[in-house]
Parts: structure tokens; sequence; C-alpha cells
């Protein structure tokens, strides 16, 4: 087996990528098992999963939804409304206010 054909294994399996970084394998120990077993054989059962990721990812979003306290999201959006609208309000005042008097630019004298 290629080193090519390794990595267009292991880039059409992102759980492969997942083992590395969490450090549970590395990836000269993934590439000796594809080129010992290659890539279709049971020993890649424990690092891909059977799943369609579409799948996966939605049932993933779907559960981190039933998770989500409303309360505190509802609040966490407020708090974003006000701090724009504060943000919002400190540009409009110093220009729109009736106190508000231009600056005169600096002249500097001629000799």
């Amino acid at each position: 087996m290629s080193k090519e054909s390794f990595k267009v294994f292991a880039r059409s399996h992102p759980e492969l990528i997942s083992s590395v970084m969490s450090g549970d394998m590395s990836w000269q120990k993934l590439y000796e098992l594809y080129d010992i077993y290659g890539d279709d054989n049971e020993v890649w059962d424990k690092y891909i999963s059977n799943t369609t990721s579409k799948e996966t990812s939605f049932k993933d979003i779907f559960n981190n939804l039933k998770n989500i306290d409303m309360n505190s999201f509802q609040k966490g959006i407020e708090n974003i409304q006000k701090t724009i609208g504060l943000l919002q309000g400190l540009g409009s005042d110093s220009k729109n206010s009736s106190n508000y008097i231009p600056r005169e630019t600096y002249h500097h004298m001629e000799d």
C-alpha cells in the first residue's frame, strides 16, 4: 500500500484524525495497520464509525438542542442586545447630541 492511498483513506475518515489528536494512536501506527490489513478490514471498526456523518451530526445537534437551558440562553441573548444597544448609543450620542460642538481644526500659523 502506498502513502498516497493511505492519505486518501485518512482524509475520507476524519475519525482517524480524532484518534491521533486525542493521543490514542499515532499516524505511524495507523499507517502500519493500513499497510498490513488494507482499508477494508475489521481492525478499523474501533476507529471508524459505520454511521454516516450527516446522521451523526443531525443526531448530535438534536441532542445538544435538548440539553440547552432556554432561560440562560434567553439571558445571554438579552445581554448581547443590551451591549449592542449601548455601543450604538455611545456612537450616536456623541455626534447627534444637541451639546455636540465640532472641534476646530488646528491651523498652524504661517510665517
